[in-house]
C-alpha cells in the first residue's frame, strides 16, 4: 500500500510538473506572439489581429508586400469581408469563436497598401488555420 501511494504521488508530481512545462512553453509563445495592427491613421481606420500563429504567418508564409497589386488585394478583400460579415452575422450557422466581429471595410475607401495587405493575409491564414474558404470557391491566388 505504502508503494502505490509513493507511485500515486510520484505520478502527481510528475503530471504537475509537466504541466508546468507546458504552461511556461504556452507563456513564452504567448509573449513573443506580437498582435498585429491593421491601420491607416488618416483614415482612423484600425484592425488588431491577436489570433496566436498569424505574425508568424505574415513574417514567414506571406508573400511579400508587393506581390500583389493594390487593385488584386482590394477586390479579394471585398470578396472575403462580404463572406467574413456574413458568418459573423450568423453565429448560429457559423462558429462564433472564428467570426467574432464584423469588419467596417468600404471597397470605396482607399485603405492603401498596408491595409489591404494584412487583412488579405488574415484572411489568408485564418482559411488555413480553420480550414475554411472565404472566396465563394474561387481560384485560389
Amino acid at each position: 500500500m505504502k508503494n502505490l501511494f509513493q507511485f500515486l504521488g510520484f505520478c502527481f508530481l510528475s503530471l504537475f510538473m509537466a504541466n508546468c512545462s507546458f504552461s511556461n512553453i504556452n507563456n513564452k509563445i504567448k509573449e513573443k506572439e506580437k498582435p498585429v495592427v491593421i491601420s491607416n491613421k488618416s483614415l482612423e481606420y484600425e484592425i488588431i489581429i491577436i489570433d496566436i500563429g498569424f505574425t508568424l504567418y505574415l513574417n514567414s508564409i506571406a508573400k511579400p508586400k508587393n506581390y500583389y497589386s493594390l487593385k488584386f488585394l482590394e477586390n479579394k478583400n471585398t470578396i472575403y469581408v462580404a463572406n467574413w460579415n456574413m458568418r459573423a452575422s450568423n453565429p448560429s450557422r457559423f462558429d462564433p469563436s472564428i467570426y467574432e466581429n464584423v469588419i467596417e471595410y468600404n471597397p470605396q475607401v482607399e485603405y492603401g497598401l498596408e491595409v489591404n495587405y494584412k487583412l488579405f493575409n488574415y484572411f489568408q491564414f485564418a482559411e488555413q488555420k480553420y480550414n475554411i474558404r472565404l472566396d465563394q470557391g474561387s481560384r485560389r491566388k
